[in-house]
C-alpha cells in the first residue's frame, strides 16, 4: 500500500510543537503513531475528561475524533496551496469509559479534492469500540492577496 500523505505527519512535531497550549494540550491528548494511512492517538479517563457520572464525556470524544481526522487531513493536502476545515462531525458513544486511555484511530473514507471524509473509531483499554466518529472536512485553496 502507498501512504496517503503529501507531508508524513512527524509525532514529535505534533505532541511537542504543533497543539502546545491549545485544547489538545490540556485533554492529554497524545498523538502516538502514524502508519502509511492511518493517525493514533490517545486521550485519558480523568477529571479533564470526564462528565458528572464519572466517564468521559461525548464532548471530550468529538475533540480527540476531531482532532485524529484534522491532524490527518492536514497532512494528506498540501500546505502551501490549501487548508483543511472541519464541517462536520458526528459521533455516536457506544459504552463509558470510567479509566485508563482512549485510543483513537483516523482513517479515510473519501480523499477528494474539495473534501475529505474521514472514520474515527476509539476504543477503550481493552480494545473495546467506544465510539465511531464521522469527520467531513472542506478543502481550501488559499486565496492570493489581489
Amino acid at each position: 500500500m502507498s501512504s496517503i500523505w503529501h507531508n508524513r505527519p512527524d509525532l514529535d512535531v505534533m505532541n511537542n510543537q504543533m497543539n502546545k497550549g491549545t485544547i489538545v494540550d490540556h485533554l492529554g491528548i497524545v498523538m502516538t503513531e502514524v502508519g502509511d494511512d492511518f493517525i493514533t492517538g490517545t486521550m485519558p479517563a480523568d477529571v479533564r475528561t470526564f462528565q458528572p457520572y464519572g466517564v468521559v464525556h461525548g464532548g471530550a470524544n468529538v475533540v480527540l475524533a476531531e482532532t485524529l481526522g484534522s491532524t490527518a487531513g492536514a497532512h494528506v493536502i498540501d500546505f502551501a496551496t490549501s487548508k483543511c476545515l472541519g464541517q462536520e462531525v458526528s459521533a455516536t458513544h457506544l459504552r463509558p469509559v470510567s479509566s485508563g486511555l482512549v485510543t483513537g484511530t483516523a482513517k479515510p473514507i473519501h480523499l477528494g479534492r474539495r473534501s475529505h471524509v474521514w472514520e474515527i473509531r476509539l476504543t477503550n483499554e481493552e480494545g473495546k469500540l467506544t465510539c465511531i466518529s464521522k469527520l467531513i472536512l472542506a478543502i481550501i485553496e488559499h486565496q492570493s492577496n489581489q
